[in-house]
């Protein structure tokens, strides 16, 4: 493990400043356009699925349909990240926004199930995979993108606030969704007004794409092809032959980043309303502080992880998970009051959304990066954020604890994680990336 370095690191240049918040504007528009699905999923299974089928059936198949998008992006992205280290990381990077963005669109424009009958439920199907094939290569190219512009001794930063870009696209969502709920009747968005979330999906599209028109390829990588080394010709075989040893850490603390998302994005604010008989209203508002302060807490791991490096601030985090879910839960069943300040201890607690991606970008080398990452990441995501929500939801009747529990396992798993691999890895900015920078 690396010690404390006090030295001040090198400042952010325009330049640099630039580049991270396109890279993380264009990110929250993408994570945008893939999750505003879930938020107009009741009114999508009644427009694309027969009438006669049983209510519960059509909202079943439709957020099956959602979580296709989940179980799209390992193929999705491993071919993506395959280009990301053959052509550059700007160009998979610019295609994963559009792939998201037109879909999108689509659904937005295509007929329902009264215009062409299980044609529309099919065609839906096919849009979600693409979406979900582009969000599998967006992240571990936005990772590696921002981590290779980042100058040394600020990978934590630039990553963190990264992350914080990304989570703001949930929140965009769920405005989006309060704001139509505000200005139309639930018939006028039946009848035409749920188009119009995923039209301005599009528009946010065509924005992220012309917004990374401005950004240059990384400096890792014109170092790598300046030296005229060839690209590696299946960066995937090399990653399962040479670097199993990293897969490991890597799927791990992808479900522990995972974890933290899912109880504090997705299932804390179902169980309010549940078991604690809180308002939709009143439960948005909580979650949207949840979510702004999750937003903050990224941005200050990333700060904590160029001080302190990246084992030492998952450790910290991974304690804070459970510590700051367990006061949230607390509030609720003890129905203290100021659960609004709970929900933002909560998500500051949540700050290991902020450090896991300087630990990933650090775990494989620069020529097979995106692949290694795209792995390990959208494969364990895929399996984690598809089963976990359903298994939490199932066991929450059995004690309004549950949620705690499970944070209290997933940050021992990071805490052990930590200890046993950063007794053996330095995440700093890499040597090999230090070199190829130099030569340029």
């Amino acid at each position: 493990m690396t010690a404390i370095d006090t030295a001040r690191p090198p400042r952010f240049s325009r330049g640099d400043h630039r580049t991270l918040g396109l890279a993380a504007l264009g990110g929250a528009l993408e994570i945008y356009d893939f999750i505003i699905f879930v938020f107009f999923a009741l009114t999508l299974s009644q427009l694309f699925f027969p009438p006669e089928m049983p209510e519960w059936l059509r909202l079943l198949q439709s957020f099956g349909i959602f979580v296709t998008g989940y179980l799209a992006r390992p193929l999705g992205g491993i071919l993506m990240a395959h280009f990301a280290d053959h052509l550059g990381r700007k160009r998979v990077f610019s295609l994963s926004i559009l792939m998201m963005a037109l879909p999108c669109l689509l659904i937005g424009v295509m007929p329902t199930y009264a215009d062409i009958g299980y044609a529309a439920p099919l065609i839906l199907l096919a849009l979600r995979i693409l979406q979900g094939a582009a969000v599998g290569g967006e992240v571990p190219s936005a990772w590696t993108f921002v981590a290779e512009h980042a100058p040394a001794g600020r990978r934590g930063y630039a990553l963190g606030f990264l992350q914080a870009g990304l989570t703001f696209g949930y929140l965009l969502g769920a405005l989006t969704a309060t704001l139509l709920a505000q200005l139309f009747t639930p018939q006028e968005i039946l009848d035409y007004a749920w188009r119009y979330p995923f039209l301005l999906g599009g528009v946010f599209g065509v924005i992220g794409v012309w917004l990374r028109r401005w950004l240059s390829e990384t400096p890792v990588f014109l170092a790598l092809r300046a030296r005229q080394q060839q690209p590696v010709s299946f960066p995937l075989r090399r990653v399962l032959g040479e670097h199993r040893r990293a897969l490991v850490p890597a799927a791990l603390l992808t479900c522990v980043l995972t974890s933290a998302v899912v109880v504090l994005v997705v299932i804390t604010p179902t169980v309010m309303q549940q078991r604690f008989g809180m308002t939709a209203g009143h439960t948005f508002a909580l979650s949207s502080v949840g979510i702004v302060f999750l937003n903050i807490g990224c941005v200050l791991a990333g700060l904590l992880v160029d001080r302190a490096g990246a084992w030492r601030a998952l450790m910290l985090y991974s304690l804070l998970l459970p510590l700051g879910i367990g006061a949230l839960y607390a509030s609720l069943v003890g129905q203290w009051g100021m659960t609004w300040l709970a929900y933002a201890l909560a998500g500051l607690s949540c700050g290991v959304v902020g450090v896991v991606p300087s630990v990933m970008v650090g775990l494989f080398p620069a020529e097979i990066r995106v692949s290694g990452i795209s792995f390990t990441y959208n494969v364990a995501y895929a399996l984690w954020a598809s089963t976990t929500p359903l298994a939490l939801i199932a066991l929450m009747p059995w004690s309004p604890w549950v949620c705690v529990g499970f944070c209290l396992v997933m940050g021992t798993v990071g805490l052990l994680t930590a200890w046993y691999f950063g007794r053996r890895e330095s995440l700093a900015m890499t040597e090999p990336d230090l070199q190829l920078t130099q030569s340029l």
